[in-house]
């Protein structure tokens, strides 16, 4: 199994859509890249922590590839908007692809140089090292399936 860290909004339709891929294992939200350990939701909502909403993404790569998420991701995100996407606006709110496995870089930076020949604006993507991850509180982990027609800013966050 291999983890790759995904921020692109609101985390509840990112992990619902990560969730409905063959060979994702598991997805976990919470929040990284921050300033300090263990925030809460309240630290990164209110921008001082500077945590971004992200996605704990497991994945089996004999069945699916990184560049594979990668490419999937893309497609729900707007890579040139710099911390917004949808309604939800801040820090917390930017895109980013954290990574553990520095072998994951190329493919990150061949994705991602590939989503910038196709726009105009820059992409605006944060692609670090993960400096930390911190699961978000339970009411957060798997949200739209606990509460259907609950707020997402993926159009049509309904997926099958």
């Amino acid at each position: 199994m291999k983890t790759i860290y995904l921020a692109g909004g609101c985390f509840w339709g990112l992990q619902k859509y990560m969730d409905q891929f063959d060979g994702v294992v598991a997805t976990t939200v919470g929040y990284a890249n921050g300033k300090w350990e263990n925030p809460t939701y309240e630290d990164v909502k209110s921008q001082m922590s500077d945590h971004s909403e992200t996605v704990e993404v497991i994945y089996d790569p004999s069945i699916i590839s990184l560049k594979e998420i990668l490419e999937k991701y893309y497609v729900v995100i707007d890579p040139t908007s710099l911390n917004k996407q949808g309604e939800d606006e801040g820090r917390s709110y930017r895109t980013g692809i954290y990574y553990t496995f520095t072998e994951d870089l190329s493919v990150i930076k061949e994705v991602t140089d590939y989503i910038q020949a196709q726009n105009t604006k820059k992409v605006v993507v944060e692609i670090e090292p993960l400096k930390g991850f911190y699961p978000a509180e339970e009411y957060h982990q798997k949200y739209l399936e606990k509460n259907p027609g609950g707020y997402c800013h993926i159009g049509g966050c309904f997926f099958h």
